[in-house]
């Protein structure tokens, strides 16, 4: 797998603000890469200097062997990228189709329109106004014009964000559809359920800095052998409770174990009803949590 982006020693300061702090990473040709993170964790500015948007204070982005920093992006790189930023003001009085033609001028080579539309499912909607689409609607609509130049590499600023989950996941097909045409996506968000659907690897940003890299299945297994088993508490006596250090929380006892089998056992013999038991594997939120002793949504 060939390297699409390599970001080294990347440093931006904002007087007494680090918002980014040394930061490496490579994105693979092909892959989901994700930017993870809460608010505030330097994802967006990550993302802008990869850009070109705004300029670093130190460090370097190779684009597939060539450097650029900050604006010095090459013509021909920036012809070869479709962002989608976090915040977008589309033309008031213009039409989603009149849209994607007034775009589709920006560039030297585009996409045929009716595969855009196809791909990003605008259909329904071509000849409405701008202002009054609905918000999945309108993320459609952004994604179409990030991909209007088809780029080689896409990226996505919090795409979801605000959106209802069924749009969420209608949202998740396309990129998904995206990326099986061997697109590479950059992907910034705060949802790690998204970042689980979509992701290949992964970076998990606080404070401007990497606290760990990897896919999502290695760092899962790296950091958690243990599994979350939670049943009603007025089922479990508060003696056995107790006698094995469970935790009762929000009117369920949590029990966190390495042999599922094992725990079912014990709690069956002790004629615990096993009515409304739900097991759970630890995921990314639990992750982040476990790592940076906060919780991702704070």
């Amino acid at each position: 797998m060939s390297v699409a982006i390599c970001v080294q020693e990347l440093t931006k300061q904002y007087k007494d603000v680090t918002a980014v702090n040394n930061i490496s990473f490579n994105v693979e040709q092909g892959h989901c890469f994700g930017l993870l993170g809460p608010n505030g964790a330097g994802k967006t500015t990550t993302i802008e200097i990869m850009e070109g948007i705004i300029s670093p204070t130190s460090g370097q982005v190779i684009y597939k062997g060539k450097e650029y920093q900050g604006k010095k992006v090459d013509e021909s790189i920036s012809q070869q990228i479709g962002i989608q930023f976090q915040h977008t003001a589309l033309q008031d009085f213009l039409t989603v189709k009149e849209t994607l033609n007034l775009f589709s001028s920006f560039y030297q080579h585009t996409l045929a329109q009716e595969q855009i539309i196809e791909l990003c499912d605008l259909n329904d909607f071509l000849n409405r106004d701008n202002r009054l689409l609905s918000g999945g609607q309108r993320q459609r609509l952004l994604l179409a014009l990030a991909l209007i130049n088809d780029p080689e590499i896409i990226f996505l600023d919090e795409p979801t964000t605000g959106l209802d989950p069924h749009a969420r996941r209608n949202f998740w097909q396309l990129i998904k559809n995206i990326k099986a045409q061997n697109k590479t996506i950059i992907l910034t968000t705060h949802y790690m359920d998204e970042a689980e659907q979509l992701c290949d690897d992964i970076v998990i940003m606080d404070q401007g800095k990497i606290i760990e890299a990897g896919t999502p299945h290695q760092l899962l297994n790296k950091h958690f052998s243990e599994v979350f088993i939670y049943l009603p508490a007025e089922q479990v006596p508060s003696i056995l409770v107790e006698q094995n250090q469970w935790q009762k929380i929000a009117g369920r006892v949590e029990i966190t174990t390495s042999n599922v089998e094992q725990t079912l056992t014990l709690l069956m013999n002790s004629k615990v009803s096993l009515a409304g038991l739900h097991v759970k594997s630890a995921n990314l939120d639990d992750l982040f949590l476990h790592l940076t002793g906060h919780s991702l949504r704070e």
